[in-house]
């Protein structure tokens, strides 16, 4: 009955150990490999055109909002979504008619 170290003897015997260090030093470890990844971990430009911000709603206004959404979708404004709509809105308001007590 062989052991597990029999069974770990036979590879170390076809393999020189320096050789497999050396393979996968080059192909695991070294540099260019390195500098790829360091490069796609590098922080990108962020958009300066936009910002993605979080505010509070009421649940009831976010329904009434994508029902309107869905509204706008069903005439066929298939770009609709809360962001374009709440853009649309903005450019309407008429600040010297926004009440006292918003």
């Amino acid at each position: 009955m062989s052991t597990r170290s029999d069974s770990l003897e036979a590879p170390r015997q076809v393999f020189d150990r320096d050789e497999v260090e050396g393979v996968l030093h080059g192909a695991f470890y070294g540099a260019p490999r390195h500098e790829a990844l360091k490069a796609a971990r590098a922080p990108k430009e962020k958009p300066s055109h936009y910002k993605v911000i979080c505010i509070s709603m009421y649940t009831d206004t976010l329904e009434k909002l994508d029902e309107m959404v869905d509204e706008l979708k069903r005439r066929g404004l298939t770009k609709a979504n809360r962001s374009a709509l709440l853009r649309h809105a903005l450019a309407l308001v008429d600040l010297d008619n926004v009440p006292r007590g918003l």
